[in-house]
């Protein structure tokens, strides 16, 4: 695949990266399983994404090692009324191509966050209307109250208004629609590293931006990511001391992982949630063999198809033990989980499936396919591949498609799969984001952006909904409950497992485990 350009830092840029190189200069060589999709910063809602457009891209608000709220290109934020809140922005910050930064780029940004097709509507869905108050203030008007304000605008990044206005990129790039746009393949931000190129599936380099407004801690002057698909090669690439650090090593190869003397696996547990999503729209579901009936819209077909999966032999023999079998939609360190919500909504139970499939009309099942990643998540065409034997064990004669992440992802978005392989984590640490984005119906304002099995509950919206705007915690923390509860007694998806992600890396690299698996290189020292 040709090359292809992004942003060009400008000479100023070039002069500070080349004084950077007379301090000690060290290079992060990053592996992963899947590429990023974009350099469009609100146009994916995407792990891999994010984890690189961080470093390019600010938001006010940001999370510090401990995941507190501390200011970022805000240095202050007052509540002036439950729906009007005010924002001092940080002076002096320039951009990459040098322009300085001001409330206009905020307001514009945000704004370009709340205009379809932005995937990141999550970050501003309780946001009215964004106001200049001068060139360092903004106030930021509110639908209704939002006891979360602040971690959902740690996911909005501010672009440069001059610089998208002068390139055509005001828009956000339609991703769904298979848009190609200046900002997907350019970028200019205020973060820690300057994108300097990107060839899709192959290369990706950062180079530190020396004048960063902040103060690294780390030594890491240049990054280099390198998506390898195969977990083997991605594995023999660590060894060999081809890469130096990885987020993703297979658990397959954990131990022998831990047994290589110049290697080290730092370990931790991920908010993200591997769940099954379910067609309970269409009225008939194509090539399922049952003429104008879509068996996945029926209950009881759908705890038939939770009762036939084998989530602990799947968390022993699929994921050898790395992994946390999950019963609700949202991981043990997320606002909104609950041990009594973990417990599974019904026992693994083979003939109890079959006979609710035959209560249901289908004594001789019905076909499906199932679509699943081949890139991204943990293991996830092994889990599919599992999957797909334990439905057709039933009598849903499942076939599966696996494909890589840029194109199975469009497809969720765009509602096409039957049934698919879906992994969620949670950038504000409250289950609102996983309720609003994956259970919510369809919606303008953002929500249900990533249902892909068009659930549409009336009663169920109404609670999410009011989850919004609920500012008394044992009310909230209530209807939170009773919002996961009832995904959870419908069977509107299956949850899987939440993911155990250690990450790999030499002995030499110091740097800090995140649960939103996205490392900061900014915080990262390379021996």
């Amino acid at each position: 695949m040709a090359k292809v350009s992004v942003f060009r830092p400008s000479a100023l840029a070039l002069a500070v990266l080349l004084c950077a190189g007379a301090a000690q200069a060290a290079t992060l060589r990053w592996a992963g399983a899947n590429d990023i999709l974009t350099l469009d910063p609100h146009a994916q809602n995407h792990q891999t994404t994010h984890a690189f457009l961080q470093q390019v891209y600010e938001p006010l608000v940001r999370y510090g090692k401990d995941f507190q709220l501390e200011p970022a290109l805000a240095t202050k934020w007052t509540e002036v009324s439950p729906t009007q809140w005010r924002f001092e922005l940080r002076k002096g910050v320039k951009f990459h191509d040098g322009a300085p930064f001001t409330a206009d780029d905020v307001v514009f940004s945000l704004t370009r966050i709340m205009t379809p097709p932005s995937n990141m509507m999550s970050a501003t869905q309780s946001i009215k209307e964004v106001k200049k108050v001068d060139d360092f203030t903004v106030d930021l008007i509110l639908k209704g109250p939002n006891p979360i304000l602040l971690r959902e605008l740690t996911e909005a990044r501010i672009m440069n208004k001059a610089w998208a206005e002068k390139n055509n990129a005001v828009k956000t790039q339609d991703y769904a629609g298979k848009e190609e746009s200046y900002s997907s393949r350019n970028t200019n931000g205020t973060g820690s590293f300057i994108a300097v190129s990107w060839q899709p599936d192959v290369k990706l380099t950062l180079k530190k931006n020396a004048a960063w407004w902040d103060k690294p801690t780390g030594n890491v002057d240049e990054i280099v990511f390198t998506p390898i698909k195969s977990a083997a090669t991605r594995t023999a690439a660590l060894i060999s001391n081809q890469v130096d650090f990885m987020v993703d090593p297979p658990p397959q190869d954990q131990e022998r992982i831990k047994k290589t003397a110049e290697l080290k696996l730092l370990e931790g547990t991920e908010n993200r949630t591997i769940y099954l999503g379910l067609d309970v729209f269409r009225d008939e579901l194509p090539g399922a063999g049952t003429p104008g009936k879509n068996p996945m819209k029926d209950v009881r077909v759908r705890k038939a198809m939770y009762m036939a999966i084998d989530t602990e032999g799947l968390h022993k023999r699929t994921m050898r033990g790395m992994s946390i079998t999950a019963g609700t939609m949202v991981a043990p360190m997320v606002h909104g989980w609950s041990k009594e919500l973990e417990e599974r909504a019904a026992k693994y139970d083979v003939e109890g499936a079959k006979k609710l499939l035959a209560e249901a009309g289908y004594p001789n099942g019905f076909n499906l396919k199932l679509e699943c990643p081949n890139d991204r998540y943990v293991n996830d065409e092994a889990i599919c591949q599992a999957v797909t034997a334990m439905w057709t064990r039933i009598g849903i004669k499942t076939s599966l498609q696996a494909t890589p992440m840029a194109q199975f992802v469009t497809r969720v978005m765009n509602s096409d799969p039957n049934a698919y392989l879906f992994g969620w984590g949670v950038a504000t640490f409250d289950a609102l984001y996983s309720l609003d984005a994956l259970i919510h119906s369809k919606g303008a304002a953002g929500g249900g952006v990533y249902n892909g099995g068009r659930i549409a509950d009336k009663e169920l919206d109404a609670k999410i909904d009011a989850l919004k705007t609920e500012t008394d915690t044992a009310k909230r923390d209530a209807l939170m409950n009773e919002a996961l509860k009832m995904a959870k007694d419908n069977f509107y998806t299956i949850p899987v497992h939440h993911q155990i992600f250690p990450w790999a890396m030499r002995k030499g690299i110091d740097t800090v485990y995140r649960a939103d698996a996205r490392p900061i290189p900014a915080w990262t020292t390379v021996k």
